[in-house]
């Protein structure tokens, strides 16, 4: 079976989910999910942990969290085996609560945190546990809106500043930016993912690359693999002229998105290729992406030409 891989370095950022053994509830009563939060406390205080964004549903969480001293492991060993040792205790029974290992998946926070928070606030209302995210009590998005004062240890700050420096303010805006998806469809940003283990720009994915995973030759590593299968920039041009025939300013703006998302390639270089400013390639990027959201024309032939390159799935 393949394995995840874990990069650690100081000041990582990651979005965790752990989910209970055979789909079986972690969290049986408010009592459990408040010891939960407890141990997410300790692991600021012990291992330096910074929370920035966390949801607990009955079966599963999900954290968003950052390790300033690069300690991942060490951080989930101490959540993960501290709350299994007091659910066992607590219901006098034996072995693994969680299923598996948990799972992480490293994040361009500049990028992706406010989305991956986003993300991590409305899981409730998805699943049908509630209609607005504010009427749930287990998540962190009440600190985020305003509606109550967040815990010491969650740290609201860096998200919000993406949304203006005066408090106020912020909150306003932070939560027009959650309502903005309720009640539409909102596929998971994780499913950008390379290898289910990174979540970034191609740069980023290049620089963590280089710095981290330089030498590393195991195939059985998803990440790996997927690196080694980036489609070339010719390839991704050439197959969006096939799909799109003779509207040639469609192809365009297809391969520029798709060698923005998939070829690894800089934007600088990107912006050489196709006659564009590096600002350029991100914006077009980012409209295109918005188009495919509601176009599922164009979003069938895009995944038409991604399946012919073989790249992973957005």
């Amino acid at each position: 079976m393949a394995r995840p891989l874990r990069i650690e370095y100081p000041g990582a950022f990651y979005h965790v989910t752990s989910r209970g053994n055979e789909q079986k509830d972690v969290f049986k009563s408010r009592g459990d999910r408040e010891k939960f939060l407890a141990y997410l406390s300790s692991s600021s205080e012990r291992y330096g942990a910074v929370i920035h964004a966390y949801c607990l549903m009955s079966n599963h969480y999900h954290l968003l969290l950052e390790t300033p001293e690069g300690n991942l492991s060490e951080v989930m060993r101490h959540i993960n085996g501290a709350y299994t040792t007091y659910f066992n205790v607590k219901r006098k029974r034996a072995g693994h609560l969680f299923q598996g290992r948990y799972k992480a998946i490293l994040v361009e926070a500049d990028d992706y945190a406010a989305e991956l928070s986003r993300y991590i606030h409305l899981n409730p209302v998805r699943v049908g546990i509630v209609e607005r995210p504010e009427h749930y009590q287990w998540s962190s998005y009440q600190g985020y809106s305003g509606q109550s004062a967040p815990p010491e240890w969650l740290k609201t700050g860096f998200i919000l500043g993406c949304f203006g420096k005066q408090s106020a303010s912020a909150h306003r805006k932070y939560r027009a930016f959650v309502e903005d998806r309720l009640g539409k469809g909102y596929e998971s940003p994780l499913r950008r993912a390379i290898g289910a283990s990174i979540l970034g720009s191609p740069a980023f994915v290049e620089e963590i690359t280089a710095t981290h995973l330089k030498g590393k030759e195991d195939k059985d590593i998803p990440v790996l693999r997927q690196l080694a299968m980036r489609p070339a920039p010719e390839q991704i041009i050439e197959e969006a002229k096939a799909e799109f025939g003779e509207d040639i300013k469609l192809a365009r703006r297809a391969s520029i998105h798709l060698c923005h998302k998939y070829s690894g390639m800089r934007l600088r270089a990107i912006g050489e290729r196709f006659n564009v400013g590096d600002t350029g390639i991100s914006e077009a990027s980012r409209r295109f992406a918005k188009e495919l959201e509601v176009d599922g024309k164009l979003r069938v032939k895009v995944e038409r030409i991604k399946g012919k390159l073989k790249m992973c799935r957005m």
